[in-house]
């Protein structure tokens, strides 16, 4: 896992995006348990509050549920449901960067053009 100190984005939320990631890869699948949370933040130097508000977050997703001394477990994902929460993620997201560019004046090519660098940038990192 890694967790990038200066890159703007919570700590917490750098984690449960991780393992978000994995859990609809199928990486990690249903009934298996995240790395303990002392585990995990001895792991990666960090509090053990950081790593509970990372599970937590997947467990308001309903990603995971948190078993009594067990840990939290991956739930199974209906991934039709959970495509469609996305994209609906995603079209929020475009409609505010579409408004911004118009904010800025920015024209739909520049946009456009934006995009796809920002897409090749995420491919290679």
């Amino acid at each position: 896992m890694k967790i990038m100190q200066n890159s703007g984005e919570p700590i917490y939320k750098q984690i449960a995006q991780q393992f978000r990631e994995d859990i609809m890869s199928g990486k990690i699948g249903q009934g298996e348990f995240l790395p303990s949370v002392r585990g995990l933040a001895s792991s990666l130097k960090i509090s053990v509050i950081t790593t509970i508000k990372a599970y937590d977050q997947l467990q308001a997703e309903g990603l995971v549920t948190a078993m009594q001394g067990k840990g939290y477990c991956v739930n199974a994902q209906d991934s039709e449901m959970l495509r469609e929460q996305y994209l609906r993620k995603t079209e929020e997201s475009l409609n505010i960067a579409i408004e911004s560019a118009k904010i800025t004046g920015m024209s739909d090519d520049e946009l456009v053009e934006m995009l796809k660098t920002l897409i090749e940038f995420n491919k290679n990192n």
